[in-house]
């Protein structure tokens, strides 16, 4: 069981970036995935996150308009394209993946401890 999130970097405000996150197919078939980010001295706090096989998405208020959260299942990969970025959206950012083939409410998919797998994490540093 593994995820592997890259594409992070360096960018200026108001830049794009586009994260990936590969997963092995046992973790990503059927899987809720989401994506979380932690700053320096703050907690890890959702960013996005979408539903199997893709009919449902959602947001954290700080990111909703400028990110967007999608899917290739043929792929088993997760994206998270991320526009207009801000100096706040600063942080390492972590794709993670829930347990295949149980039914999670909307408010779930908001919540980190009901993630079963984490990546490794992919540093985004934005400039003002």
């Amino acid at each position: 069981v593994q995820l592997q999130a890259s594409g992070g970097g360096l960018v200026q405000a108001g830049g794009s970036l586009r994260l990936s996150c590969a997963a092995s197919g046992r973790t990503f078939r059927r899987s809720g995935m989401g994506w979380f980010r932690q700053a320096p001295g703050k907690e890890r706090e959702f960013v996005a996150a979408i539903s199997w096989p893709g009919g449902s998405t959602y947001y954290a208020d700080s990111v909703r308009g400028r990110f967007t959260i999608s899917r290739d299942n043929a792929k088993n990969t997760v994206y998270l394209q991320m526009n207009s970025l801000k100096p706040e959206d600063t942080a390492v950012y972590y794709c993670a993946a829930m347990s295949g083939g149980t039914y999670y409410s909307s408010s779930d998919y908001y919540t980190r401890d009901l993630y079963d797998y984490w990546g490794q994490g992919t540093q985004v540093t934005v400039s003002s």
